[in-house]
């Protein structure tokens, strides 16, 4: 692979080298201005207004806001990502496979952690957020685009940071909650936490089951009334398609000082899922059971020392992930006869070293070194394929912050990957916030950088179908938007817009083959770009508190490959299952302990050919998704309990996220939450 590479060893390790010496110049400068004495930034806590950090510049983030993970605690990181951001999640159906398409790019171009540790299959590269429990997340934090090389490379589309946090005002705090809903539906989770000024502890368990047996008209079967010769689609039900979780978050955080934070988290996992076959299959019951189980188990260690004026954190962590998949048919006299029977074991151990020095007020510099190491096993007994492989990545990082006429925050951001022996070309990401009106937080903000993607090991190793000649995906992108900020007794609005072009090439694309099995290919150049609008207002009217947020996005991602390989019509067209408009809203209203939530969120069709073919009835239709939930806050002394009834699909749409797998209709979930 280290052929691939647009720079020999040698050349990169002087373009490093050139780099460090910058940087080392950069520090020397800035060193000879005169210290502001009187500063105290005890452990570089910022108390300048949010929008406008230097920290920050030509960054675009998305917070998730606490209200939403509390309210929506009983479902998984998919749903809060397809109801309150502008990412596409594309769901293979209720309870199943879930992946992000950030601003258009892959499932694998989207980098995921958790505290720090990079959660990402490096099998498949991608992460199922359908697996992940928002009762397990403290705070989520997106950053869109290049804002992501802040994190690591790779994330083309963007990255997404789940992390937990230590309340070190609470001596005791027990949360409880129990969800009851359609299709035989359960969802629980207890949280208990406590502590003092020095240690601090908090151990979340919890379990979900769903027999998910809706039903719903087939339209992937067309059948003749042999009364009225008309075309019918059968009402079906979705069979063998229930799936459970289990698991349990363990935290302890130590203080010795104020100076001094130790923290030990450990997360471990346990699931099961039936997969129903495809709504156009149409054989026997006992053929084609599938069925996946996962095993996680992730451990992070932190240390963060404070200085004066400046911060070290070090991390270390280790994930293991044991997957078992199996295709199964019942065959008579014999039992069930496994026709696939995959294993596979993944490890990564992670290590990290950060340094980061507020040198002025007006000047902050950023330092981190990283490493990875991936091992993975991966076999079928039935047809005795799989492979056996490990990689190690290194990471080096470094950051120059500056303020400059205090009204313009500019961000030099450069990172040095070196993956299987091979040196990746430099990253740079170049960004600024520029304030408009010296008193009015309404900003100019922009970056311009370049990323580099690595192929997953699957891209590279999977049997059969592997390509270890696959190049890896490189590309430019750019983004300019604008950011305005208004906070009163009474109104709290945010609003941003941004528009954005990345230009990709490389592009890798899993494809069916004349062999009879799918094998992945490089796209020559895929260009997507787009705008991304988002409305945060908070309006507080005594005893009546409005929310309203929404999120609209336009993405164009099209196809510029090889006309010799997906031929002249597919030239120029949307990437399929990329929806070109999709947005979301959200309006939440509370009085005396009632409230009541709306959630709209939509997109538009999504084509699942290459040539975009309108003729076809294989393109996914547009819908229009709604949710409601009425619920009411009984507070008893230092008891806090909530009751809420939600309605899902409220309007019955039948739609679909990925074609030939079903979605449910109306539904409903009761949930009731206490709090200690």
């Amino acid at each position: 692979m280290c052929g691939s590479c647009s720079l020999s060893n040698n050349s990169c390790k002087k373009a490093l080298l050139c780099l460090l010496a910058g940087v080392v110049l950069v520090l020397q400068t800035i060193a000879q201005e005169s210290f502001d004495t009187t500063m105290s930034i005890k452990g570089v806590e910022i108390t300048a207004d949010r929008l406008f950090l230097k920290e920050e510049a030509g960054m675009s983030e998305i917070n998730v806001d606490s209200m939403v993970l509390t309210t929506k605690i009983n479902l998984s990181l998919s749903d809060i990502l397809s109801e309150n951001t502008p990412i596409f999640i594309k769901n293979h159906g209720r309870g199943a496979l879930s992946t992000a398409s950030f601003r258009g790019t892959a499932a694998s171009h989207t980098s995921v952690s958790w505290n720090g540790l990079k959660i990402n299959s490096p099998m498949t590269g991608m992460v199922d957020f359908s697996l992940i429990p928002v009762c397990v997340i403290d705070e989520l934090k997106l950053k869109n685009g290049t804002a992501s090389i802040s994190d690591n490379s790779g994330g083309l589309g963007g990255s997404i940071s789940i992390s937990n946090a230590a309340d070190w005002d609470d001596s005791l705090s027990v949360n409880y909650s129990q969800s009851i809903g359609s299709y035989h539906t359960f969802n629980e989770c207890l949280s208990i936490g406590g502590g003092n000024g020095k240690i601090h502890a908090n151990t979340r368990i919890y379990h979900d089951y769903s027999r998910n047996d809706f039903t719903f008209i087939n339209r992937g079967i067309i059948n003749i009334n042999p009364q009225t010769g008309a075309y019918e689609s059968p009402l079906d039900t979705n069979e063998n398609a229930a799936y459970k979780r289990c698991g349990l978050l363990q935290e302890i955080y130590f203080r010795p000082s104020s100076d001094n934070v130790l923290s030990l988290k450990y997360w471990g996992q346990s699931a099961n899922r039936a997969i129903p076959s495809a709504t156009s299959y149409e054989g026997p019951s006992n053929a084609n059971l599938s069925n996946q189980s996962d095993i996680d188990h992730r451990i992070v260690a932190d240390y963060v020392h404070f200085f004066d004026e400046s911060k070290i954190t070090a991390n270390a962590g280790y994930s293991f992930n044991n997957m078992v998949y199996s295709l199964q048919n019942n065959i008579f006299g014999i039992g069930l006869v496994p026709a696939v029977f995959s294993l596979s074991r993944q490890s990564s151990f992670f290590g990290n070293a950060d340094y980061s020095w507020n040198i002025n007020q007006k000047t902050s510099v950023e330092f981190k070194l990283s490493g990875t190491y991936y091992d993975v096993n991966s076999r079928d007994s039935v047809s005795n394929d799989g492979y056996v492989v490990d990689r190690f990545d290194v990471s080096a990082f470094a950051a120059v912050r500056r303020v400059f006429f205090n009204r313009l925050n500019v961000n030099l951001m450069l990172r040095q990957d070196f993956v299987d022996d091979c040196f990746v070309p430099i990253i740079p990401f170049f960004g600024f916030d520029y304030k408009v009106l010296k008193n009015v937080n309404f900003l100019i903000k922009g970056n311009i950088a370049r990323n580099y993607h690595y192929p997953s090991l699957n891209d590279m190793y999977w049997q059969p179908g592997g390509n270890p000649d696959l190049l890896p995906e490189k590309g430019f992108s750019s983004e300019l938007g604008l950011e305005y900020q208004h906070k009163s007794e009474i109104v709290d609005f945010t609003s941003k817009i941004s528009g954005y072009r990345s230009d990709i090439n490389n592009w890798i694309i899993w494809i069916p083959s004349f062999k009879g099995y799918w094998e992945p290919l490089n796209i020559n150049r895929v260009v997507s770009q787009g705008v991304e609008v988002s409305v945060v207002a908070g309006i507080n009217l005594s005893e009546v508190k409005v929310k309203v947020a929404a999120n609209y996005a336009f993405t164009d991602t099209r196809n510029y490959g090889d006309t010799l390989v997906w031929g002249s019509s597919s030239y120029g067209k949307q990437l399929v299952y990329v929806p070109k408009h999709s947005g979301n809203a959200l309006v939440s209203i509370s009085y005396k302990g009632f409230f009541v939530t709306y959630q709209h969120n939509s997109y538009s069709e999504r084509f699942t050919t290459s040539n975009n073919d309108v003729s076809l009835r294989n393109r996914l239709y547009p819908y229009f998704m709604n949710d409601i939930i009425f619920g009411k806050d009984f507070r008893f002394k230092k008891i806090l309990l909530s009751s809420e009834i939600k309605i899902y699909n409220l309007f019955n749409e039948t739609y679909h996220s990925i074609l030939y797998r079903p979605m449910p209709k109306r539904n409903y979930a009761l949930c009731i939450r206490v709090k200690i």
